[in-house]
């Protein structure tokens, strides 16, 4: 299965911290396919809370979502949303 891929900026004041990250961790549990995150020449499990800290993606920060697998597309789509709609 191909892996697909988006990039978009952070727009959350608190960048991708604590409670936006584990928003974002909570989504992407939701689905069977594998997330990860990327800022720079990082690369981190989208599931992992610890991992999405680890990104210290503050505000204005680009980060690309990757997700492949059997559900990737609403994944990607869901995750993306979450991020445009700074992160709840």
């Amino acid at each position: 299965m191909p892996t697909l891929r988006r990039t978009v900026v952070i727009h959350n004041e608190e960048g991708l911290h604590a409670r936006p990250a584990a928003l974002f961790v909570k989504v992407a549990k939701k689905f069977d396919a594998s997330v990860s995150v990327r800022r720079g020449s990082q690369r981190v499990n989208g599931k992992s809370i610890m991992g999405i800290l680890m990104l210290g993606a503050g505000k204005g920060a680009k980060i690309t979502i990757e997700v492949e697998g059997i559900d990737a597309e609403e994944a990607l789509e869901e995750l993306i949303v979450i991020v445009e709609e700074n992160l709840g």
